[in-house]
């Protein structure tokens, strides 16, 4: 789950971690209010969407860039007209972008220098590991490309949390001295204390700024948080923006489904995400193109089945669907059920192949068979594969 910049700002303040000052505002109206309260001379006012490059990005009425600075209330309300209800078109977006419907009007720094600062789980060492780098405000893959030396790396004892010693190693790495020393180690130990608390998997800024007022500040923030661990933080599920979401990817975690959409044409219903995987490489080795990924993991009901194949069948690029599933703990029967209940309600208008194995694998194929409905049955993932990219073809040739 990821989270707006003004959001994030929020968070910032609750853990003492100094950022500058700034109020949201979804009408030209509010960010004029919201300029005015903050009483500030030097102003910036940035477009809220879940994608990076703000800056450099393109709307698509033409306006050039998500963030701009202002100097009245008025031209706030002006830069935010131009912002609000459109589609800004970044390098994270895609050619279709996405609608600014929040901007987030924020106190300019003045900027003496740029720096990296982030936290995030290393698989590898199954341990929190902070990142920095001298080289702030540009991608840190291009860092890491160009330049690896600039990039320092400091792991964190689960148990123990970070260590005094270790911010000052840190806030040294980054070049730091006097008074920037000090505001670098609280912030940097601060902000370890909000990924935990928080259940984070990352918390980025970039950049973390010094000002020419000699401050240490984290300008941006970017964050992701363990979706496993979000039903113990409500107030953070309660910052949800699903307008910044796939609506099918909304949909599907309503019913504990993993769902993510792709570019293809053959849909995937899978229970494991390792099988989903080995399902997706099939049909690409027969000559198909996946259509999503969908995982309907090990404990999914006959009315999430059910809910699946409407939201595959949301996808108009969907021709053909392939339900691979290995009953361990899900019961080939429960997707048998799903699978006839879906189609019975949907009239499902492209081929579907079916291939079960595992728990209670007879008592699901039979009642597919005695439903007497249109559903291709299969041996095994190849011959799933084979027959629903051939299926696929044949209905294009028809």
């Amino acid at each position: 789950m990821n989270i707006h910049e003004y959001q994030a700002r929020d968070l910032f303040e609750k853990f003492g971690v100094a950022a500058p000052r700034g109020k949201m505002a979804s009408t030209p109206e509010e960010a004029e209010i919201a300029a005015r309260e903050l009483g500030i001379e030097k102003l910036v006012v940035k477009a809220q969407i879940h994608a990076g490059g703000r800056g450099k990005g393109t709307f698509k009425n033409g306006y050039q860039g998500g963030v701009h600075a202002a100097s009245t209330p008025a031209e706030v309300k002006e830069i935010a007209a131009k912002m609000l209800g459109q589609t800004l078109v970044t390098h994270q977006t895609g050619p279709a972008g996405r609608v600014v419907r929040k901007v987030y009007i924020a106190e300019a720094a003045g900027i003496e220098k740029e720096l990296y600062l982030a936290i995030l789980l290393d698989r590898a060492k199954s341990a929190p590991v902070i990142i920095a780098s001298t080289e702030g405000g540009m991608d840190i893959e291009a860092v890491a490309a160009k330049t690896p030396e600039r990039i320092f790396r400091e792991p964190i004892h689960p148990l123990l949390g970070i260590q005094p010693y270790q911010a000052r190693k840190l806030a040294h790495a980054l070049g730091l001295k006097g008074q920037q020393f000090s505001q670098a180690t609280k912030l940097i130990q601060a902000m370890y204390r909000l990924f935990v608390a928080e259940d984070c998997s990352l918390v980025e800024v970039n950049p973390l700024v010094v000002t020419k007022e000699g401050n240490v500040l984290a300008l941006d923030a970017k964050f992701n948080f363990d979706d496993n661990a979000l039903y113990r933080h409500a107030e953070v599920v309660a910052l949800r923006d699903e307008t910044e979401e796939d609506a099918r990817e909304v949909e599907a975690s309503k019913y504990g489904l993993n769902y993510i959409g792709l570019d293809g044409n053959i849909a995937c219903l899978v229970n494991g995400a390792g099988l989903a995987m080995a399902t997706m490489d099939n049909i690409k080795y027969f000559g198909g193109e996946p259509a999503n990924f969908l995982d309907v993991g090990g404990s999914a009901t006959k009315e999430a089945v059910a809910a699946a194949f409407k939201i595959i069948l949301s996808d108009k690029q969907v021709e053909g669907i392939l339900v691979n599933i290995f009953g361990g703990i899900m019961r080939c029967d429960i997707i048998a059920e799903g699978i006839i209940a879906a189609v019975q309600e949907t009239k499902l208008p492209v081929p579907l192949v079916v291939r079960l194995e595992g728990s209670n694998v007879e008592i699901g194929k039979k009642l597919i068979l005695e439903s007497n409905l249109p559903v291709i049955s299969a041996d095994s993932l190849a011959d799933g594969a084979q027959k629903i990219v051939a299926a696929v073809k044949e209905g294009k040739a028809a």
